[in-house]
């Protein structure tokens, strides 16, 4: 896995303050001896402004990485108070630096040493972190890293195996349905031709039943002719 490049930058970041602290001495040392320090100002204007330069790319990185939930919430703590060393070691390299003549032996020692005045196993930025990574150094504090973001990648990895899944179960359930309104489409339609036919089966039995009593009326009022007929012309004895 390639490494992070915000700690890589913080890394980067982190040499260049220790370098200007460096520079600050060695522009001290020419002072005490009057030598004149032009090129060493100079060259600790360009790392001071590579630092300040620096320090912004790691705020809006961690910005970033933070609202788009690339990093843990913890995580982002611990990076944001890496972020708010360097401002201080910026500040105080910037006091040192225009204090002619006052030696940064405490500011270079801090970053060189990672604490106050005196030897330190740890660097001092590592100490005020979370016990999750207190006493880590960079390359430990990489691994951890690149372990929390195999982890998450293997989250993500089953939730979207979930997803799939349940995507898949959302697929069948709307076929299933499309079959299920074809089946009550067929139905209706069935439903629908079966009235048509028994109403018109209706009205033909009635059609039927009202010429059958037609006729019998007709059959009747012949009948009573006839009869009338015979009586007329029968012969009276």
């Amino acid at each position: 896995m390639a490494p992070d490049p915000w700690l890589s930058t913080y890394d980067a970041t982190y040499h260049i303050a220790q370098e200007i602290a460096e520079k600050i001495h060695e522009r001290n040392r020419y002072l005490r001896n009057g030598e004149n320090p032009v090129k060493i100002n100079m060259a600790v204007r360009t790392l001071m402004k590579r630092l300040n330069e620096n320090i912004g790319q790691l705020k809006d990185s961690l910005l970033r990485s933070v609202s788009t939930r690339q990093i843990t919430q913890l995580e982002g703590d611990r990076r944001q108070n890496l972020v708010d060393e360097l401002l201080t070691k910026e500040r105080q390299l910037e006091t040192s630096f225009k204090s002619e003549g006052t030696e940064p032996d405490v500011i270079r020692s801090s970053l060189m040493t990672g604490g106050a005045a005196g030897p330190s196993p740890y660097n001092r930025w590592v100490m005020e972190e979370a016990e999750e990574t207190r006493g880590l150094g960079v390359r430990e504090i990489k691994q951890q890293q690149q372990q929390i973001i195999a982890e998450q990648d293997a989250g993500l990895d089953a939730l979207s195996s979930i997803l799939a899944r349940q995507k898949q179960m959302g697929y069948d359930i709307g076929n299933e349905l499309d079959e299920q309104n074809e089946i009550i489409d067929d139905l209706t339609n069935l439903v629908e031709n079966t009235d048509s036919k028994v109403r018109n089966q209706t009205r033909h039995v009635k059609l039927v039943d009202k010429k059958s009593g037609s006729c019998a009326m007709l059959v009747v009022i012949v009948l009573l002719f006839i009869a009338i007929v015979v009586v007329a012309v029968w012969p009276t004895k």
